[in-house]
C-alpha cells in the first residue's frame, strides 16, 4: 500500500476542501493508495502525540462548498521555524525539517501534496531539495503567486468585495459619503484592482502604485457639487504614499515570519483630512470575511481540477512540481518557478490599462 499526505499551510482560502475531495476520490480508483491528513499544516506530523487523519471517501463526502479547510491550517512556525522555549524562559526557533522528513519515512509516506502560497511553496522546494517527493497546489486569495494564470481563492474574495462595495454604494450616495474600503492582498493589488472595477469604485489604491494624497483628494472632488454626491474608494493593506512605507505590526507570535499588515484606510483618511478634504470619510476594514465561507462555483471547479492534477503528479512520480493553470489547461510547473518573482500588478496589464479607461484613480 503507497501512502500519501495532505497539508495545508498558510491562510485558510475558499476551495481548499475540494482540493482534498479531489485528491482523495481520485485516489480512490487506485486501489493501492492510501490518502492521509496532516492536522495544521506540518505541525501534525511534527507534534507529539502526531495529528494525522485518514482520508477516505466518507471523511471528504459534501465537504467541496464548505470554506476554510477539514485539516485545519496555520501560518506560524513549521518544519524550519519551530517555535520552542529555551531554559531560560525566552522563545526561539528551530530547524526540524530533517526530523520531520524521518517521521514521514517511518509513516511509510510515499508523497506530500502541500497546499499553500508563496509561504508554503518555499517550504515546498526547500523540502524537495532535501529529497522529500513533494508536489505543490498554489493557494492564494492574493492571487501573487507566478507561473499560474490563477490561484483558487482568488475569485471567492473578489466576489466578497465587490458585494460589499454595492452595499457601500448605497449608503454612501444616501449620506454624501466618502468610503474607504480596505481589502486584503499584502504585496499585490489584484483584489483591490478586480473588485474596483467589477463594483464601480472611483478610487484603487494598490502596493504596485504609491499614491499622491493629493492626487486622491483631487479625484474625491470631482465627486461632489456643492458638498452632494459619493466617492468609493478600494485600498489594499498594502498600499502606501508616496515616500512612505506599509502600515502594520510584526506582533508578537512566535513562529510568524510576516508582518501583520493593518491601517491603511484609516491611515488614508487621516491624510484626507490633514490635506483639506472637508466631507465625512469612513472606513470599513473588511479582513477575514474575504478568505471565510463558501466558495464561489469558479473556485471549487479550479481547486477541483487541482486536486486531481496533484494526484496524477505524484502517480507519475513528477515531483518538485507546482500545480497550474495556462488557459484553458491545467498543467504543471517547477516550483522553484512559481516562487523566483512574486505575481505583481505590472503598469503594463491589461487589467490595470482597463481600469484606467473607466476612469479609476490610482493616486499617481
Amino acid at each position: 500500500m503507497k501512502r500519501l499526505l495532505i497539508a495545508t499551510g498558510g491562510g485558510d482560502c475558499p476551495g481548499l476542501n475540494a482540493v482534498i475531495r479531489a485528491i482523495v476520490k481520485r485516489a480512490s480508483h487506485e486501489k493501492e493508495w492510501e490518502v492521509l491528513g496532516s492536522i495544521q499544516g506540518f505541525n501534525g506530523i511534527l507534534w507529539e502525540p502526531q495529528e494525522i487523519i485518514r482520508l477516505d471517501e466518507k471523511t471528504v463526502a459534501g465537504i467541496h462548498y464548505r470554506g476554510g479547510t477539514i485539516l485545519e491550517t496555520t501560518n506560524r512556525g513549521g518544519p524550519f521555524h519551530w517555535p520552542y522555549r529555551q531554559s531560560d524562559g525566552t522563545w526561539t526557533t528551530a530547524d526540524r525539517s530533517d526530523e520531520m522528513i524521518r517521521r514521514l519515512s517511518y509513516m511509510g509516506v510515499d508523497a506530500v501534496v502541500n497546499i499553500g502560497g508563496d509561504g508554503s511553496q518555499r517550504y515546498s522546494q526547500q523540502l524537495f531539495e532535501k529529497g522529500l517527493n513533494i508536489v505543490g497546489v498554489p493557494k492564494t486569495i492574493d492571487n501573487d503567486l507566478s507561473c499560474t494564470d490563477v490561484t483558487f481563492g482568488f475569485q471567492t474574495a473578489v466576489e466578497v468585495v465587490t458585494e460589499a462595495i454595492d452595499k457601500l454604494v448605497t449608503t454612501a450616495q444616501s449620506h454624501n459619503r466618502v468610503f474607504i474600503i480596505e481589502v486584503m492582498g499584502r504585496d499585490a493589488g489584484w483584489i483591490a484592482l478586480h473588485a474596483s472595477i467589477a463594483g464601480g469604485a472611483e478610487i484603487c489604491l494598490i502596493p504596485e502604485i504609491p499614491y499622491d494624497v493629493q492626487a486622491v483628494k483631487e479625484a474625491i472632488e470631482r465627486r461632489f457639487v456643492f458638498d452632494r454626491g459619493f466617492c468609493i474608494i478600494v485600498i489594499a493593506e498594502g498600499a502606501m504614499p508616496q515616500g512612505g512605507d506599509v502600515v502594520g505590526t510584526s506582533g508578537e507570535e512566535v513562529g510568524r515570519q510576516q508582518i501583520r499588515l493593518h491601517g491603511a484606510a484609516a491611515r488614508l483618511s487621516a491624510e484626507l483630512k490633514q490635506a483639506g478634504c472637508t466631507h465625512d470619510v469612513r472606513e470599513t476594514i473588511l479582513g477575514h470575511l474575504q478568505r471565510g465561507g463558501i466558495p464561489i462555483a469558479y473556485d471549487r471547479v479550479l481547486a477541483s481540477q487541482y486536486g486531481i492534477k496533484a494526484f496524477e503528479l505524484v502517480k507519475e512520480e513528477k515531483f518538485g512540481q507546482m500545480v497550474a493553470y495556462h488557459h484553458p489547461n491545467v498543467v504543471s510547473v517547477p516550483i522553484a518557478e512559481a516562487i523566483a518573482t512574486p505575481n505583481l500588478v505590472t503598469m503594463d496589464s491589461n487589467v490595470l490599462e482597463t481600469a484606467r479607461g473607466l476612469g479609476i484613480c490610482f493616486g499617481d
